[in-house]
């Protein structure tokens, strides 16, 4: 997985938009970020997952999916290794992370 093919998953999902954060790329559903790019540093991004469905990730591919740090990482927070994860393991990762900001009346991707 390259930055920008997770660019283009992240920006197919309803409503989503490309800003900047804290100077890394981040994805936003109606100004909430659900997923960013580059963090900690370049091949790495973030997906906003609950605690319970970081748990799941985690140990389903742990090649992949990494909790970040500190309070952020036990609210849910988690890495995700560009160059290990593929699009069929990354997808319902970043779906779960959009599903859990987006708004009740967009359509569920």
């Amino acid at each position: 997985m390259t930055s920008e093919q997770f660019r283009k998953m992240a920006l197919r999902l309803p409503g989503s938009s490309e800003r900047s954060h804290m100077g890394h790329p981040d994805f936003r559903v109606q100004g909430k970020i659900f997923a960013t790019l580059g963090y900690p540093e370049k091949g790495w991004a973030m997906v906003k997952l609950r605690p319970n469905q970081q748990r799941e990730f985690v140990q389903a591919d742990p090649e992949s999916f990494v909790e970040v740090t500190g309070a952020w990482g036990r609210r849910g927070s988690t890495n995700v290794r560009l160059h290990v994860t593929t699009s069929k393991t990354l997808k319902p990762a970043l779906d779960a992370a959009w599903r859990n900001v987006a708004p009740k009346a967009l359509p569920k991707g």
